[in-house]
C-alpha cells in the first residue's frame, strides 16, 4: 500500500541524492488537498563535469524503472515521465529498452541547457508546467525526483536495504584517475583521493560543480547523500578564473539576462551590500532564487552575487519566528 512504501522509504533513510538531501518519504506525503497526477524524474544532469546521473541511467535502468513504478504507487500517480538531456541519448536508449509494456512509464529527451535540471525549469521544459512563487510541485499535480535517488529506490526498497551507498565523480586536473565511483556513504575525502591520485591542495577541491559547489574546509569531511561528485582543480585553473577582488556593480544588466527564473539579481545584490534582507525576500522573491550561481558566472565586475543570497537566505531563516 503507499502508507507501506512511504514507511519503507523512510526507514531506508533515502534522500534527494541530487545535492539538496530533502528526505523523499516527505516527498510521497504532499498535503492532502494536491493530486498528483505525473512523477517527473529528474536526469538533466546539467551541472559541468558531474556524470554521476548519466552512468546510473545507463547500469542501472531496470532499477531506476522500478523505482519509478514504486513512485507511482505511492502518490498515486497515472503517468511516469523520465528526462533526459539530448547529450545522454545513450543512456535514454537504455532506459527505454527496460520500459514496461503498459506505456504507464515514458522517457522525454529535452534540450541540453544550463540549469535545466532545477525542478521549476524540467516542469516547464518537459510538461509546460508553471510551478508558483513559492509553491511546491505537488501543487501542480507533479512529483518530482532525481534518477539516483528513484534508481537507489528500486534496488534497496525490495531487499529492504537501506542507502548505504551512492555513486559519485571524481574528476578535474587535478586528478590521475577520474571516474565515477561507488563509494560507502561516511568515507572520507581523503581516503578518496588519495586512491586516485590527487595532486592538488586542499582549496583547490569543489565538493560538487562548478556552478554550485563549494569549497571544502578539509580533505577528512565524509561523502554524504547528497554529495554527487567533487572537482579537483589546479592553481593553475584558480588564477585564471577569479577576481582578485570584486567591482563595483556597473549597472550592466548582464545578470537580470541570465537568471533562467527571471529575478533580479542587480537589485538583490545591491540589497544584500546593505544587509537588507527582509526586503530582497519580500520585493524582490529572493526565496525563488535557487543558487544556479548564473549571475555570478556572467558578472564583469566579479561580484559573488549567488554568496550574498545564500547568506541572505541563511539570515532570514534564522531571523524567522520559530
Amino acid at each position: 500500500s503507499p502508507a507501506e512504501i512511504i514507511q519503507a522509504v523512510q526507514d531506508s533513510g533515502l534522500v534527494g541524492l541530487g545535492g539538496a538531501a530533502f528526505p523523499t518519504h516527505v516527498k510521497l506525503s504532499p498535503p492532502k488537498e494536491h493530486t498528483v497526477h505525473t512523477v517527473l524524474l529528474n536526469g538533466c544532469e546539467c551541472e559541468p563535469f558531474l556524470t554521476t546521473d548519466h552512468r546510473v541511467m545507463l547500469e542501472q535502468a531496470p532499477d531506476l524503472v522500478r523505482g519509478t513504478q514504486i513512485l507511482m504507487k505511492a502518490l498515486g500517480a497515472k503517468q511516469g515521465i523520465i528526462a533526459v538531456e539530448d547529450n545522454k541519448l545513450d543512456a535514454a536508449a537504455a532506459i527505454e529498452a527496460a520500459l514496461p509494456a503498459d506505456n504507464s512509464v515514458s522517457v522525454r529527451v529535452v534540450r541540453t541547457k544550463y540549469p535545466q535540471g532545477a525542478e521549476k525549469m524540467l516542469a516547464k521544459a518537459v510538461l509546460n508546467i508553471e510551478i508558483p512563487s513559492g509553491g511546491y510541485p505537488s501543487s501542480v499535480g507533479l512529483g518530482i525526483f532525481n534518477v539516483s535517488s528513484t534508481a537507489q529506490l528500486g534496488r534497496a526498497l525490495p531487499r529492504t536495504q537501506g542507502i548505504i551507498e551512492r555513486v559519485v565523480t571524481v574528476t578535474g586536473p587535478g586528478i590521475d584517475k577520474p571516474g565515477n565511483y561507488l563509494v560507502p556513504v561516511g568515507t572520507p575525502v581523503r581516503f578518496i583521493l588519495e586512491k586516485l591520485g590527487f595532486r592538488g591542495a586542499e582549496q583547490t577541491l569543489i565538493m560538487g560543480g562548478p556552478m554550485m559547489g563549494n569549497t571544502v574546509a578539509s580533505l577528512d569531511v565524509p561523502i554524504t547523500k547528497g554529495c554527487g561528485g567533487f572537482l579537483v582543480l589546479t592553481e593553475k585553473e584558480l588564477s585564471t578564473q577569479t577576481f582578485e577582488s570584486a567591482y563595483p556593480c556597473i549597472n550592466c544588466g548582464h545578470c537580470v539576462e541570465a537568471c533562467p527564473m527571471i529575478l533580479n539579481p542587480c537589485e538583490m545584490g545591491k540589497l544584500a551590500s546593505k544587509a537588507r534582507y527582509e526586503e530582497m525576500a519580500s520585493k524582490y522573491y529572493l526565496n525563488d532564487c535557487f543558487e544556479c550561481g548564473c549571475c555570478s558566472y556572467v558578472c564583469p565586475a566579479g561580484i559573488p552575487l549567488v554568496q550574498h543570497f545564500r547568506i541572505a537566505k541563511a539570515t532570514n531563516r534564522e531571523q524567522a519566528p520559530k
